[in-house]
């Protein structure tokens, strides 16, 4: 940015509506800034996994750089105003880019996202520590009372973080999706950058600034407008890139990314936050896995609970048992539930399960519905995504599994999907030796799912369980329209035998929701893999 000479005093004196202006600017650029902060930490979150890790190095990175940018400005020189426009400009660019940069780094590079993510945290966080600054020093050359002036752009400042704090999760995620907001959050930088002009169009012009501030913010708000109004294509182009199959399907939920995808071969599959759910073309495997030795070993059948399986697919199985009298299906998100019961290739698959009237669905925390109700059922299936961030970590916790033993009827069966004893063996004996601390007296199986390589369960009750009644207890099957395609007395005891490399680690430990060590078990497997 070119040193400006400093319009003599009188020149300066602002009018109450430039003021205005100013303040408002800061509330604007304020409410973007946090808004940077939030799509970076939640779309690495997204995409990685782990986001007590990411938005940590988010948060830490910005406020750092943030600090670097204040300490920068005392170097700055000329003046403060045609400086404050020219740095909205930037970090309109720079912050509209940024989703749009870690999308591809994910997509082409990625061993280079993080370097791209801290860059990114770098510039944008040190062009928003400037402008504070630079906005008490316009006002300060105005002739405002120093203290009236920081007290004014501070609170300006904290009411944007109010704002962002409460817009993106509410509005705008779920509206505009991570990629648009961006776009659309740097478009807003740059009509501050208007407003600005505007207001002080003849100081500018004095200076022969406005000219090219103005076509600067044109050259650079063409391609935001256009980012913004593309987004849905470019994240098309990128998830095209990820999932390696025509996609049929994308929406934002304010909880995560649908993706349904299509291969020539007529496999369907759904991603949620880029990971893979079930492939049609094996998932009869891992569900009939998950429900039918439960299903098979508890006293009684009447009342089933789901917790998680939004897609109908646990419960497509476990309306094949006689004497089923009412499924209760507990998803947090009701984008999931939504596409379960509309979407022909997910119908298809779960035979729209979803639609039987004895099927009730709730939206609803697991771990909410479990702490709160009073019933109790004759089975429990968790189908639970992995934990790979901590409000899922928790539903695999201690505390978490003494509640579901108080919801287990006389003879109740549990069955947990419990990830992979052979990518992740820590976090799947970490799943079993927490299930033990509960007192549910797991027994762990696995079997092998091709979209997923060797993936493991336990089962659980109230008292020791006894597999070797699963093959007399399958009889009410033998008359289903549709016999299991996978699932024998034979294949289910192969399953409770693992292999050397399989046995578990020594000195594994219990997750609590105070120490939860299966996070950093499951991160760490899984990242030797990747």
């Amino acid at each position: 940015m070119p040193s400006v000479a400093v319009a003599p005093e009188a020149e300066r004196e602002l009018t109450d509506r430039q003021v205005r202006v100013l303040l408002t600017s800061v509330l604007v650029v304020a409410t973007c800034g946090l808004l940077y902060e939030l799509i970076v930490g939640t779309l690495s979150s997204y995409l990685l996994g782990n986001s007590t890790l990411h938005f940590s190095l988010t948060i830490g990175g910005f406020m750092t750089a943030m600090g670097v940018g204040s300490l920068v400005s005392r170097r700055i020189h000329g003046d403060p105003l045609v400086w404050f426009v020219g740095v909205e400009l930037a970090i309109g660019v720079a912050g509209g880019c940024s989703a749009a940069a870690l999308y591809w780094a994910y997509s082409y590079a990625p061993l280079a996202y993080h370097a791209v993510m801290a860059g990114a945290v770098l510039v944008i966080g040190v062009l928003v520590g400037l402008e504070i600054p630079l906005v008490a020093r316009v006002l300060d050359m105005a002739g405002r009372q120093r203290r009236d002036t920081v007290a004014n752009v501070l609170a300006v400042d904290y009411l944007g973080a109010l704002l962002a704090a409460l817009a993106f999760p509410l509005v705008l995620l779920p509206t505009l999706g991570v990629l648009r907001t961006a776009f659309v959050t740097g478009a807003i930088n740059l009509g501050v950058v208007v407003a600005c002009l505007w207001a002080f169009r003849k100081m500018l012009r004095r200076q022969r600034s406005y000219r090219p501030l103005a076509l600067a913010t044109l050259a650079l708000g063409l391609p935001l407008a256009a980012g913004a109004v593309g987004a849905g294509w470019l994240a098309d182009v990128f998830e095209a890139k990820l999932y390696r199959a025509p996609i049929l399907f994308t929406e934002q939920s304010p909880y995560q990314r649908l993706v349904v995808t299509r291969s020539r071969q007529g496999d369907t599959r759904l991603f949620l936050d880029g990971a893979l759910q079930f492939a049609t073309s094996d998932e009869y495997r891992y569900h009939e896995a998950l429900v039918h030795p439960a299903m098979a070993l508890a006293a009684r059948r009447q009342r089933v609970l789901i917790l998680g399986g939004g897609d109908g697919l646990a419960t497509r199985e476990v309306l094949k048992w006689p004497g089923v009298e009412s499924v209760t299906l507990v998803d947090l998100d009701p984008a999931v539930t939504d596409l379960a019961q509309r979407h022909a290739a997910i119908l298809e698959a779960n035979q729209g399960a979803l639609s039987d009237p004895r099927v009730e669905i709730i939206n609803a925390d697991a771990y909410r519905f479990i702490e709160d109700s009073p019933l109790a059922f004759d089975v429990v299936l968790v189908d639970l995504p992995d934990p790979n961030h901590e409000s899922l970590a928790k539903l695999y916790s201690r505390p978490f599994y003494e509640l579901l033993r108080q919801r287990l009827g006389a003879g109740a069966m549990v069955s947990v999907q419990s990830t992979s004893p052979y990518f992740a063996p820590e976090a799947f004996w970490s799943i079993v030796a927490t299930a033990e601390a509960a007192d549910l007296h797991p027994l762990p199986y696995h079997i092998y799912v091709p979209s997923f390589g060797d993936w493991g369960f336990f089962l659980g009750s109230t008292h020791a369980v006894n597999p070797e009644r699963f093959a007399a207890r399958l009889a009410p099957l033998a008359s289903a329209a549709e016999p299991l395609r996978f699932l024998t007395p034979e294949a289910f005891a192969a399953a409770q035998t693992f292999a050397p490399d399989l046995t578990r680690p020594a000195g594994v430990e219990v997750n609590t929701l105070d120490d939860p060590v299966l996070l950093d078990y499951y991160q760490k497997g899984w990242a030797r893999w990747q």
